[in-house]
């Protein structure tokens, strides 16, 4: 195997030392570059950061969220995957049916009083819980509409019909692989306005040469020390799982990035990342007897001889 990750490594350098200090929607301030690029080459390891810690299983179950179009935070939960809550959270606390304390303004809240945090946390494990375990309570609050597997799977056409974009290019990449058209897309330019976060990773493109399968991803917005790790494994999962529903082998994952920045309160984070040795990258297994990508389950993807450096702990920007 190989060092795959030295591409992201040599992104945080650039922010550092040539990025612009940017304002941003939540106020926390960023330094920023536009339009970077980074390739990984799939065939020589699995691009899971070594630098640190970064949990594998919240990305194969979010990914395999996706692949299944679905839009309900149940399923996540039930594979103790927290990366969606919030919004159904809101949903709830924002409701008729929510008896508890006062909500309001509770993300905010809960990082500057320790007492309402405690109190918050509380609630939001009574939510999670309710969600898990009452079918009827997750499909009145654990929806969250038309995030990406509904985009990618069912997107809404102005005809009032649907389209599996993940199906279709499947089939376009089996029949028609020198075709320039093997693109998914969450952009919807109808829905931005009203959407609490517009997608951020938007569209991406498949490409086929030499028996080989890459994928282009490009990134509207990219929190480069919290998210972009998470982006990294995940389209290169998905690769890997398209590639073998279409009987390909792995190419490279290019990742081309718009706004790509680094939070002001993440700063000393990236900087002991950068002090750190990256590792050979592990390798993907997938169950030799799947094959379709609807087939796989959580048990059926593993990374192997992962050994990375410790997490780092970072605030998330609200």
């Amino acid at each position: 195997m190989a060092i795959l990750e030295e591409p992201y490594l040599q992104l945080i350098r650039d922010i550092l030392n040539h990025g612009t200090l940017k304002t941003d929607r939540t106020n926390t301030g960023t330094k920023s570059l536009f339009g970077y690029q980074m390739r990984f080459d799939l065939s020589q390891g699995f691009p899971l950061l070594t630098t640190k810690r970064v949990p594998f299983g919240l990305i194969k179950s979010e990914l395999l969220w996706f692949l299944r179009g679905d839009t309900n935070i149940q399923y996540l939960l039930k594979h103790n995957n927290h990366i969606w809550d919030e919004w159904a959270f809101k949903n709830w606390v924002n409701s008729a049916q929510y008896q508890g304390p006062d909500m309001q303004d509770f993300g905010l809240r809960s990082q500057k009083d320790p007492e309402f945090a405690e109190i918050y946390h509380e609630q939001k494990d009574i939510f999670c819980q309710k969600i898990v375990s009452d079918d009827e309570f997750a499909q009145k609050y654990g929806n969250l509409g038309d995030v990406y597997g509904a985009q990618w799977r069912h997107w809404k056409t102005s005809q009032g019909q649907t389209i599996d974009q993940i199906k279709d290019v499947i089939e376009m990449i089996k029949t028609t692989p020198d075709s320039r058209r093997l693109i998914v897309t969450a952009w919807n330019p109808e829905d931005v306005p009203t959407s609490a976060l517009p997608p951020c990773h938007s569209l991406f493109q498949f490409y086929v040469a030499d028996n080989k399968l890459s994928c282009q991803l490009y990134q509207r917005s990219g929190d480069v020390f919290l998210g972009v790790p998470f982006n990294i494994a995940s389209y290169a999962l998905l690769t890997h799982l398209i590639a073998r529903e279409t009987g390909l082998q792995v190419g490279e994952f290019v990742h081309t990035l718009g706004d790509a920045h680094i939070y002001s309160n993440h700063f000393e984070q990236v900087k002991e990342q950068l002090t750190r040795k990256p590792q050979d990258a592990p390798t993907l297994w997938l169950n030799p007897t799947k094959k379709a990508v609807l087939d796989f389950e959580m048990d059926d993807i593993k990374v192997e001889n992962y050994q990375p450096a410790p997490a780092i702990k970072a605030p998330v920007a609200v």
